[in-house]
């Protein structure tokens, strides 16, 4: 099973910027769809980005136009760069993987293999 660890989240001001890493232990990220999602206690789990092994990406309606979903060459990265961050953007962010090609979803219950998590705390 592939081993995801995420990197990148600490505190931001509002309007700033952060970048969030997803290492795989493989190169799953040229197979299969790859998301990110975050989670604020007491709250649901909800997606945030998907990119498929085509590179094709999506984005929830509050990260289109902040947010920008990429891999790296060797497909064993895929970065979240969050701009111009609000303080409604803090949460738990996490990255996981389908058992699929393509993505069609970001309900984290289609997706099978979880990073622990990066915290993630903008100010106002």
């Amino acid at each position: 099973q592939v081993q995801l660890v995420e990197s990148g989240g600490g505190s931001a001001h509002a309007g700033g910027s952060l970048r969030l890493a997803c290492a795989a232990s493989n190169n799953v990220f040229a197979r299969r769809c790859m998301g990110w999602f975050r989670q604020v206690p007491g709250k649901e789990r909800e997606g945030v980005a998907t990119i498929d092994s085509d590179d094709r990406t999506a984005y929830a309606d509050f990260a289109n136009g902040r947010f920008v979903i990429s891999k790296d060459s060797a497909k064993t990265l895929v970065y979240l760069q969050m701009n111009n961050l609000k303080p409604e953007d803090t949460a738990m962010y996490y990255c996981a993987v389908r058992e699929f090609t393509f993505c069609y979803t970001r309900s984290p219950a289609d997706y099978v293999s979880w990073g622990r998590g990066t915290q993630v705390t903008v100010s106002s």
